[in-house]
């Protein structure tokens, strides 16, 4: 307890760095911190698959796909990012529930998954200029993988974004 007037003396502080050779002892506490990069080292991430999934356009849509010559829409997202060093679910909606960092439309950046009519699709975004923002997704059954700019409609149906990086 303090007491009215009481002059605090000054504590000293000290920090402990943790050699190498003892990284194995870290706590998971520790390690999870130790984990963490800047926004441009995971963003570099993003920016790989989006690089993957650029060499992809062109190739067909089929039902179940999961590559390298055809896909799906949740099955290219999850090729692209497995290239990237990210591993993703199967399905658009575990790889919704999966990925922990969730982001609105206006904040999108290149990398982001963005999901549609409920959790059924998904694509990854490959462009944004002002508000004008790109995808490049499988669409359906008969077309091939494309980028497309997601114009109302796309908004209208929007269901949520999310960031694997």
């Amino acid at each position: 307890m303090l007491v009215a007037g009481a002059i605090l003396a000054p504590v000293a502080v000290t920090v402990v760095t943790i050699p190498a050779a003892d990284a194995a002892t870290v706590t998971p506490m520790t390690a999870t911190v130790a984990k963490h990069k800047s926004w441009s080292q995971r963003h570099k991430v993003g920016l790989t698959a989006v690089a993957v999934a650029r060499k992809q356009i062109g190739k067909p849509y089929r039902y179940g796909g999961h590559g390298p010559s055809s896909f799906d829409c949740s099955g290219l997202v999850q090729y692209v990012y497995r290239k990237a060093g990210v591993r993703l679910p199967r399905t658009a909606d575990a790889q919704h529930r999966h990925v922990k960092r969730h982001v609105r439309f206006t904040n999108l950046a290149v990398g982001d998954l963005v999901y549609f009519y409920g959790d059924g699709h998904t694509g990854i975004v490959s462009k944004v200029k002002g508000s004008k923002v790109y995808m490049i997704h499988a669409a359906h059954t008969g077309t091939r993988i494309k980028q497309v700019l997601l114009n109302s409609y796309y908004r209208h149906h929007f269901n949520g974004g999310a960031r694997p990086y």
